[in-house]
């Protein structure tokens, strides 16, 4: 391949998961206006799963063992079912925009679980400051003490959106130390799989069933689905892992800091989220947290 157009697929895939990626929260706000969220998420992560499997299948990649099963389960469990899943259950009562400056903590729950699994190191200077930011940040946006007129998050929102980070930061750092496919379509497939199917009985379990009306359900709300799946979790992942193959680390897992700008950005122009003074100054923290631990070198 020619420089240039290594530059220019490099210029896609970062604009493909900088945009559609900070994109998703508000669609998820979008499809949870008229769909319960463990039923809307299972049915989006089903749906692509199925697609990446065949996908997969299609391009010889061997059947996955049922040591793989169990590993993606567990990771799919983490991530689509702890993190997306609480992430669309918050969404109901917190705006797009503020979610994603939570879930923007996710590289610092990484951090500390890295430093505490065995054979773990402890976290530079720069990175421990970087987490104290971070930490100051999400105390202003959850702050009880501000008026109710004020953009501060529900307590409930704000633990379920916690959690969620650090369900996504363990799944993250687990991948690494457990038996997964050497195929990332395969892998990523068995993941949606499990982790939808688990979604959608917890969204039985807890009554959602009896609450869809099909004739109530908006053109929006499946519009916003069929975005989350298609672009969401098939475009998006697809652009983030060959970034991963194609460039480093840092350049690549740099989307944890631009995503919260496009989603307060489409928030405020879709969804009439407008932040606050104190938002803007916990945003901020925040981000220059994430951009502290990301882009440091690891301790020796």
């Amino acid at each position: 391949m020619s420089a240039p157009g290594s530059t220019l697929r490099l210029l896609l895939a970062l604009a493909s998961v900088y945009l559609i990626w900070g994109s998703t929260y508000l669609a998820i706000r979008f499809a949870i206006e008229s769909i319960p969220p463990f039923t809307m998420a299972g049915t989006r992560f089903l749906m692509a799963g199925i697609c990446l499997f065949a996908l997969s299948k299609g391009t010889g990649a061997p059947n996955p063992t049922a040591k793989q099963w169990r590993s993606a389960a567990l990771i799919g469990f983490l991530m689509l079912v702890c993190g997306n899943g609480a992430v669309c259950w918050a969404e109901k009562t917190v705006p797009s925009g503020l979610a994603s400056l939570l879930i923007a903590t996710v590289p610092l729950w990484a951090v500390v679980l890295t430093a505490l699994l065995p054979s773990g190191s402890l976290p530079r200077p720069r990175v421990v400051i970087g987490i104290l930011f971070g930490l100051l940040g999400v105390g202003i946006l959850v702050n009880p003490l501000q008026s109710a007129q004020s953009s501060a998050i529900a307590p409930s929102g704000a633990a379920a959106l916690l959690f969620a980070a650090a369900a996504w930061a363990a799944g993250s750092v687990f991948s690494k130390r457990v038996s997964l496919p050497a195929s990332p379509t395969l892998s990523t497939a068995l993941q949606m799989l499990t982790g939808g199917s688990v979604l959608v009985c917890i969204g039985a379990l807890s009554g959602e069933w009896s609450h869809i009306h099909l004739s109530a359900i908006t053109l929006k709300s499946l519009l916003s689905v069929a975005y989350l799946m298609v672009f969401g979790s098939l475009i998006g992942f697809t652009a983030f892992v060959w970034l991963l193959r194609n460039t480093s680390a840092v350049v690549a897992t740099s989307y944890a800091y631009v995503n919260p700008l496009v989603a307060v950005l489409l928030g405020w122009a879709w969804n009439h989220e407008t932040p606050s003074p104190s938002t803007a100054a916990a945003g901020a923290l925040v981000i220059a947290a994430v951009v502290l631990i990301t882009t440091g070198r690891p301790a020796k």
